[in-house]
């Protein structure tokens, strides 16, 4: 199979609406140094019922962003017994979705931004300016190949900052294929589990590693004398 080349280049931008654009703005601008870098006032937009709202940016690094939609007029949709007190207290929900309790937490706390940062000391700076503000560190946590420390922004979104323990290699870029292609094949068939996974990528390592160039081959580790 031919896949498609990779053009794009990263992030442009990834946005989110919010109900408290100043606890938004002391969050990102003011606790993590996030500067606002572009912003956009929206009147008579869309269809007549479309409220008038303000689009604004912060750099994340990398020519990345991040962005928020604040809608003049719209009150939070969140209301029930899930979003009764702080986000990063309830754990039930954010902005615009609000789960209940059949919901299991890591579910929802699957779903997050992670920003990258290049070492130990950035990470520590980070988690101190968020210890130092009223949106404290959840969470740090060491897992596989990177270290990572976790907080709610004030919409209630899960916001992580990550640091590389260590560069990723080829084999694991191989590995992740093959996991994948399994994964794949899996979820196609009834019953999929982890114990299938296991087993469907354990048959397409040998059906695939003879045709494997020698770039991929992983070089023995040298025996002590």
């Amino acid at each position: 199979m031919t896949r498609p080349d990779h053009r794009v280049k990263g992030v442009d931008h990834a946005a989110f609406p919010t109900f408290d654009p100043a606890g938004t703005v002391r969050f990102y601008r003011d606790v993590l140094g996030f500067p606002v870098v572009h912003s956009i006032c929206a009147v008579g937009w869309g269809p007549e019922d479309h409220p008038d709202f303000i689009h604004f940016f912060f750099d994340i690094g990398n020519d990345d962003r991040i962005a928020f939609f604040y809608y003049f007029g719209t009150k939070p949709f969140n209301t029930g017994p899930f979003n009764t007190g702080p986000y990063n207290e309830s754990g039930r929900g954010d902005a615009y979705s609000a789960f209940g309790p059949e919901v299991p937490t890591y579910f929802i706390r699957s779903r997050h931004l992670a920003i990258h940062v290049d070492g130990y000391e950035d990470l520590m700076e980070y988690r101190r300016r968020l210890d130092a503000s009223q949106w404290p560190v959840e969470m740090q946590i060491q897992h596989e190949t990177i270290e990572s420390i976790y907080t709610h922004d004030p919409n209630g979104y899960m916001i992580e900052v990550t640091r590389a323990l260590r560069p990723v290699t080829p084999q694991e870029d191989l590995d992740a294929a093959l996991t994948i292609d399994a994964l794949l094949d899996v979820v196609s068939g009834p019953d999929p589990s982890m114990a299938a996974l296991l087993t469907r990528k354990a048959e397409l390592i040998v059906e695939r590693a003879p045709t494997w160039p020698e770039q991929h081959a992983v070089e023995p580790e040298p025996r002590p004398a």
